[in-house]
């Protein structure tokens, strides 16, 4: 028999939004059910904060530059979609990073990762940390495993584990600046679980890591800092991501379009979906793939109790700055792939991808293409100028830069960091709870089971899944 007709609205064309509405439309053939599909975005473009610019021959990134290939599901959509010929590496020759320490750049030791040592020697020779630190550090191996399973904040375990310098000096830059967070607060369960598990397995998170080198010391031995080899992007910038998807989807694709509020119908027999001036659509299927606080706003007159769950996740704001310079002008020799700052040094900024080092082709020959963090407590009550200006004056001071940048390219990303603050799975497996009782509506995004371009796209997918599955199943 032929499957009745249905429609399916996607509210936000970011990364989640394009993914839940690409696997909607391959899965409804597959399952040969015709579908009428709408992805509406209030935007003038789609693709959420991702966005390349090509300018006089640089290659900008106003948002992400790469994503994670050891979560499967980027790599796997961009194979499927067929672009994974124009998949590029960072560059082998410069992997490591380095982290600020008296206005100085230090190598982050060889084997080091996020908070731990996974090697003796390079970790024994750096300066980084003081001699008491170091032994402190050392303690991880004789201290105890916790023994209760109450959620912890990335600061308390790394000072329970590893010490104060430990924190201070890596792990909070670090892990700070991936998830632009105060890691005071932060979910160690929900943001690095791994560290848990080599807790639990090994007594030792130093431990853990020395194990980890003896299986696979060929992909440790010239690295430090974050796992570089493992992150990919495209020839022309991310963009290359989302134009794609946008190409397969442009019919369906409704841009300028504010959604107010959604409501049941009278008969309750599919969803309204309320524009601005009260305009209508109506759909079977939905899919809000938005931040959780504007997915609350939209929710609350149907689910005021699952939107009061969907606005107590927090999230930050972030400013990126493109510096380009002539290659003379920068003394320092750029032989890493950038830096992180720690709050303990007091400076505007967070850290510095050498973007046009970590990749090829992002600059033309003869210059550098540098982008620099800034977290949203260095942004508040100031101007652009002043943020540009105290910025670019750091970043020249770091790296011995005399001159002016040939040009800067300003990106603002407005509350589009979730924060995964302590207690953050247990809200996010009530809100999924709540959210599964609701026929016919999915909610996805960066604010529940992870961050990354991996994590939206697998979000994306298992929305879109799940609402074809409570249809073909009812």
């Amino acid at each position: 028999m032929t499957q009745p007709h249905k429609r399916a609205i996607v509210i936000g064309g970011g990364i989640t939004g394009l993914t839940a509405a690409y696997r909607l439309s391959t899965e409804a053939k597959k399952r040969k059910i015709p579908l009428e599909l709408k992805i509406l975005e209030a935007g003038n473009r789609v693709g959420g904060i991702i966005h390349t610019e090509h300018r006089d021959g640089f290659v900008i990134e106003h948002g992400p530059d790469a994503f994670i290939s050891t979560k499967p599901w980027g790599k796997a959509l961009c194979e499927e979609l067929g672009i994974d010929e124009h998949f590029i590496g960072t560059n082998s020759k410069v992997r490591r990073s380095f982290v600020v320490r008296k206005n100085k750049l230090v190598p982050v030791p060889e084997g080091f990762y996020m908070m731990a040592p996974g090697s003796f020697l390079p970790f024994i020779k750096t300066p980084i940390f003081s001699l008491k630190g170091k032994l402190r550090i050392l303690l991880d191996l004789f201290i105890s495993a916790k023994e209760n399973s109450d959620d912890e904040s990335v600061a308390d375990f790394v000072r329970r584990r590893l010490g104060i310098e430990a924190f201070e000096r890596m792990a909070q830059p670090m892990i700070g600046g991936i998830y632009t967070s105060d890691a005071e607060n932060l979910s160690l369960s929900a943001t690095f679980p791994r560290f848990l598990e080599m807790e639990k397995e090994h007594g030792s998170i130093i431990r853990a890591l020395l194990n980890q080198k003896k299986k696979a010391s060929q992909t440790s031995k010239d690295t430090s800092g974050p796992r570089y080899s493992l992150f990919l992007s495209f020839r022309d910038g991310m963009q290359t991501l989302v134009d794609t998807l946008a190409d397969k989807l442009s019919e369906f694709i409704q841009l300028n379009t504010q959604v107010e509020t959604i409501r049941r119908n009278d008969d309750n027999s599919h969803w309204e979906i309320v524009l601005e001036k009260n305009t209508k659509l109506e759909s079977d299927l939905l899919c809000i793939a938005l931040p959780a606080p504007r997915t609350s706003q939209i929710i609350r007159n149907f689910s005021p109790t699952l939107a009061e769950k969907l606005n107590t996740i927090p999230y930050t704001s972030s400013v990126t700055i493109n510096m380009a310079f002539r290659r003379e002008d920068v003394t320092h020799p750029l032989n890493g792939m950038g830096f992180v700052v720690p709050i303990k040094e007091q400076l505007n900024l967070i850290g510095c991808s050498f973007s046009s080092i970590k990749f090829e082709n992002r600059a033309p020959a003869g210059n550098v293409l540098l982008r620099a963090f800034i977290g949203e407590n260095k942004i508040q009550n100031r101007n652009h100028e002043e943020v540009v200006s105290l910025v670019c004056k750091n970043v020249s001071d770091l790296l011995g830069i005399q001159s002016s940048p040939i040009f800067t390219v300003v990106s603002h990303h407005n509350k589009s960091m979730a924060q995964y603050l302590v207690g953050h799975q247990t809200n996010i497996s009530d809100i999924q709870d709540q959210a599964k009782k609701i026929k016919g509506l999915t909610i996805a995004g960066n604010a529940y089971t992870g961050i990354g371009i991996p994590d939206c796209i697998y979000s994306g997918d298992q929305a879109a899944q799940s609402l074809l599955d409570s249809f073909t199943n009812s």
